[in-house]
């Protein structure tokens, strides 16, 4: 995964609570085995008519969220089901961030697993960037992990509150794979070491 350090973004809404697995990447699109793709369906049926139509009424088909990276939604986001396309639908659609006042929590883990920042921030936080959204064509937001804030060019001051150990596995661009990686030089060891004491054991096995 690429580093997460600071971002800097168009906002997108979903003003809906409850927003579920399901809704953001239907069932129907799971087929696929990569990764990446799948941006091509989210919010799918939201987003177009039953005939592939585009809705002009829902808000990331409108012009002036198109590019948008940074995605605010109402609470509960991403409950239903535990399917880890949900980040990655997320992802390959361009956002980079996921702000809600409250997750599922497989959800919630699988974005950290995937190189999403998912910021949890009160009620009234979030209603106060929807309205600022809705006033702002254009509207961004910027996050610093580094230093915890998500700000605006407006004054806009909020601190962020993130699990350190999370923090750095995004500051660091690590997924469980690259963390297991940075100690390949002890589990190399381990492994020749346990290779040499089974050699032993058969060797000595061999002459009794």
């Amino acid at each position: 995964m690429e580093p997460f350090i600071k971002h800097t973004g168009l906002v997108g809404p979903v003003d809906r609570v409850n927003v579920d697995t399901d809704a953001i990447i239907p069932k129907q699109f799971l087929k696929r085995i990569e990764r990446t793709g799948f941006g091509q369906f989210l919010f799918f049926e939201w987003r177009f008519t039953p005939k592939g139509e585009v809705i002009p009424e829902f808000s990331l088909n409108q012009p002036r969220y198109q590019g948008a990276s940074v995605l605010i939604s109402r609470a509960n986001f991403g409950c239903g089901s535990s399917r880890e396309h949900a980040p990655w639908a997320i992802q390959d659609f361009g956002f980079k961030v996921v702000i809600a006042p409250s997750y599922a929590d497989i959800f919630f883990n699988n974005c950290f697993k995937n190189g999403i920042l998912p910021i949890k921030l009160s009620e009234e936080q979030v209603e106060e960037l929807f309205q600022r959204t809705a006033k702002q064509e254009g509207y961004k937001l910027t996050v610093d992990l580094e230093s915890k804030k998500l700000t605006d060019d407006q004054g806009l001051d909020i601190d962020i509150e993130i699990d350190e150990h999370r923090r750095q596995f995004l500051l660091q661009g690590l997924d469980d794979i690259g963390l297991t990686l940075m100690h390949e030089t002890d589990i190399t060891a381990y492994e020749q070491a346990h290779t040499a004491i089974l050699s032993t054991v058969k060797h000595e096995e061999a002459y009794k």
